[in-house]
This record gives C-alpha cells, sequence and structure tokens, in this order.
C-alpha cells in the first residue's frame, strides 16, 4: 500500500512561542507544553504534551514531512518528539533536506526555476530598503539568498505600504506575505508543494495531507488532496479557504494539537 504523506507548516501552525500560544484559560486548566526548541540558551517554541504524542504516532504512521520558510540553520533548532523525518522542506521549498542533509540537485533545480522567472533578489532588496520607512523597520533579512523579509512594528506600518509593495513585485514574478511582525518578499516559483511534490515522488504516496496559517502556505493547502487551517494566522483573517481544506475554530496551540488529531485520524480512521 502507498503511504500517506503529511506536510505541516511549523511555526504557529504545529509549534508555537510563548507569544503566540494563545492560552485564554486559567492555568489549572491550560494544557501542559513540551519545549521543542531552544535559542540563546533560552526555550522559544512548544507545542502540547498530548500534541507530541499525536505527532509521535503520526510519524509512525505516514511519510511526515516538516515544511518550512525556516532556513536550514533555523528549522535545526528544532528537536520535535518522535522518530527523525526522513524529509524536510526548509526555506519555502528552496532546499531539501533528506535524512537532515542537504539535496543540492534540488537546489539547481529550485535555483534554475527562480533565473528563468524572477527579477533578481538583489534589485528586491534595493526597493525594499529604499521604500520602508526607518520609523517602523527593525530589521532587515535575507534567507539563504532566496528570499528577503523584514522584522516591523506593525502598529506603525501603514497597510497601503505592503498594498503598493505588493503592486510593485507581482510584475517581477515575487509575492508579499504579512505574518506576525515579518514581511516576507518571495519568488512565486519558490513554493512548498513543489518540494512535497517531489517527497510524494519520491516516496510513491498518492494521497497527501497538509496544514498551514499563512499566505505562503496556501499553495501547499491548494495542491493536496485535504488539509486544515488553524482559526489564527494570515489565512483565517483573509478568509481564505478552499473545499478540501477544513477551517477550524482552534486558536494557538490547542489548534495545533487539533491538526495531529485530525491528520492522524485521516490516516488512520
Amino acid at each position: 500500500m502507498n503511504p500517506v504523506l503529511v506536510a505541516s507548516d511549523l511555526d504557529r501552525t504545529l509549534i508555537y512561542s510563548a507569544a503566540a500560544l494563545g492560552l485564554t484559560t486559567p492555568d489549572a486548566e491550560a494544557p501542559r507544553l513540551l519545549c521543542v526548541e531552544v535559542y540563546q540558551a533560552a526555550p522559544l517554541s512548544y507545542l502540547t504534551e498530548r500534541a507530541a504524542e499525536l505527532l509521535t504516532e503520526l510519524a509512525g504512521r505516514a511519510v511526515l514531512v516538516p515544511t518550512t520558510t525556516r532556513t536550514r540553520e533555523q528549522y535545526r533548532r528544532i528537536h520535535l518528539p518522535g522518530p527523525p523525518t526522513p524529509f524536510a522542506v526548509c526555506a519555502n521549498g528552496g532546499h531539501l533536506l533528506v535524512d537532515g542533509h542537504t539535496d543540492h540537485d534540488w537546489h539547481r533545480t529550485v535555483r534554475a526555476r527562480l533565473d528563468d522567472a524572477c527579477a533578481p533578489l538583489d534589485e528586491i532588496r534595493e526597493h525594499l530598503h529604499r521604500t520602508a520607512d526607518p520609523a517602523w523597520l527593525l530589521k532587515e533579512r535575507t534567507a539563504e539568498d532566496l528570499f528577503a523579509y523584514l522584522v516591523v512594528d506593525r502598529a506603525l506600518m501603514p497597510r497601503t505600504w505592503v498594498k503598493e509593495l505588493e503592486a510593485w513585485a507581482a510584475p517581477r514574478g515575487w509575492t508579499v506575505s504579512v505574518q506576525g511582525r515579518k514581511v516576507y518578499a518571495v519568488p512565486r516559483p519558490l513554493t512548498k508543494s513543489a518540494a512535497v511534490a517531489e517527497v510524494a515522488r519520491r516516496t510513491g504516496a498518492t494521497r497527501t495531507l497538509a496544514a498551514g496559517d499563512s499566505l505562503l502556505d496556501a499553495d501547499l493547502l491548494l495542491a493536496a488532496d485535504a488539509g486544515w487551517r488553524p482559526g489564527h494566522g494570515e489565512l483565517a483573517d483573509t478568509g481564505w479557504t478552499a473545499p478540501h481544506i477544513t477551517a477550524l475554530p482552534e486558536r494557538g496551540v490547542n489548534a495545533g494539537e487539533r491538526i495531529l488529531r485530525e491528520a492522524l485520524h485521516a490516516v488512520a480512521p
């Protein structure tokens, strides 16, 4: 029997920073948490202990593929419970890890697609630097020399600036996504779905399930056979939906647990 592939975004889908936990119940009723990421000697990301159990069981029943916009270095800070995953997608599809190692052939394929279809990263960075106001721009970064992102003060950043950036970037083959305090500029062909499709080809999976919370996850969800989005995030805020995607009411870390429960049921009803 061909395996089922489960591809899930990580941050604010399966794992959550303290600020994104979204816990509103009294301490006595709050779920027990497991730290899965430490950065600069401090705990950074969590999931519930029940989610950890579900994740371990899911990894034993399906091809589990963490699918993230994080760089490889950022991804390797995360230590998910359960057995090591044989595949992981990093840099929004720009890198495919196989047993923890970079697949350089895949990366060369991605680079060729970007060179053929998009304006160069340097042009995008110059525009961001020129148009972003220092009054609300906190940091400017690139990820794996593939895409750029800004860390901003959302309260001070005008919404019109994002709309203008989207209009400028689109004819140059780039997309724009706002996630929390970050504004991403990403080449349109750089997608999670393309990398996950490659994993499905290699594993022989004929059914793909997916989960994600941001517009950068939309292509992944649309390409899946079924999937879930939490009640928070960019997709929820914009009312994004698709016939085969379930919009869950849960928000924060409880949404991550619900996603894993639903995925496990879909894999092994």
